[in-house]
């Protein structure tokens, strides 16, 4: 294995995605401060957060700052491309690393297509910060970004993470935690453990671990700051969907609900109760 470089290298042309803290002003690398006073344009997801990092940092900022986030960057990919030609544009925002989760694509994906150097300065991220301090088995894992807002896509995405073996890695609003939390227990059982990280390298730092339903009544107490959740993954389905339907109708015959049968059958055998209820209504 090589040595580490001792000594920085002078900020390269191109386009230059940099990792800024998540909280803790001194995860700032050293490269991420000359980046700063280097660079000939810096695409900011909000201008006056890095011209407030620049200055904690004691840096000055001599290139110009603009704005590149959500619903703008793609405007702005080409004049972006364009200074990335021949000189130095840096892409940050407000916390941890562009692209995950964060504006940067549109840029970074036309820098590729055209041939332009692209580079990273690692550094901070939520996401794998999370990951080590769930103690969960994470040795894979998937990250959704944010969860899905409204009710129905959420629930389908988390029956989609029923049978997922891998551990899954997402962000949540602190005033939806609760309710994501508690639809996940019903979905995906009682017993299947997760992490809330919150406020990751700040002051108020919190890892909570337990089960689903655990975390679903303590995060309805009320919880704020910026969350990470990680929830560990699940076992295979060990049973087909059309093998359930019998004991399904079973039920119904006896008089319960059709969803309800759907929901008690489904339940702690790998099977969603949505495709549970359609397997029913197809065989019918």
């Amino acid at each position: 294995m090589s040595r580490p470089e001792s000594l920085p290298r002078p900020v390269p042309r191109g386009v230059v995605l940099a990792a800024t803290p998540l909280g803790n002003i001194h995860d700032a690398s050293p490269r991420l401060r000359q980046a700063l006073a280097d660079a000939d344009v810096i695409a900011a997801e909000d201008t006056r957060r890095v011209r407030t990092l620049a200055t904690a940092l004691d840096v000055e900022i001599r290139g110009k700052v603009i704005s590149n986030f959500d619903h703008n960057e793609a405007g702005r990919a080409a004049g972006l491309l364009d200074a990335a030609r021949s000189g130095t544009v840096l892409v940050v925002t407000d916390a941890g690393m562009p692209l995950v989760s964060d504006p940067g694509y549109s840029l970074v994906d036309a820098a590729h297509d055209a041939g332009v150097p692209v580079t990273c300065l690692p550094g901070p991220s939520a996401v794998p910060t999370a990951l080590a301090l769930s103690g969960l088995p994470v040795g894979r894992f998937l990250f959704d970004g944010f969860a899905p807002r409204k009710p129905g896509p959420r629930r389908e995405w988390l029956e989609s993470l029923r049978t997922e073996e891998r551990a899954a890695c997402f962000f949540e609003s602190p005033h939806r935690l609760a309710d994501t939390l508690a639809v996940a227990a019903e979905v995906l059982g009682p017993t299947r453990r997760a992490a809330v990280c919150r406020e990751l390298t700040k002051t108020y730092e919190e890892v909570r671990r337990g089960t689903l339903p655990e975390l679903a009544e303590w995060a309805a107490e009320g919880v704020k700051g910026e969350i990470t959740v990680v929830i560990e993954g699940g076992s295979p389905r060990e049973f087909d969907v059309e093998s359930l339907v019998p004991v399904v109708e079973s039920l119904v015959a006896e008089g319960v609900r059709l969803k309800d049968a759907c929901r008690q059958v489904a339940s702690g055998r790998g099977v969603s109760n949505r495709e549970l209820y359609e397997a029913v209504l197809a065989a019918r």
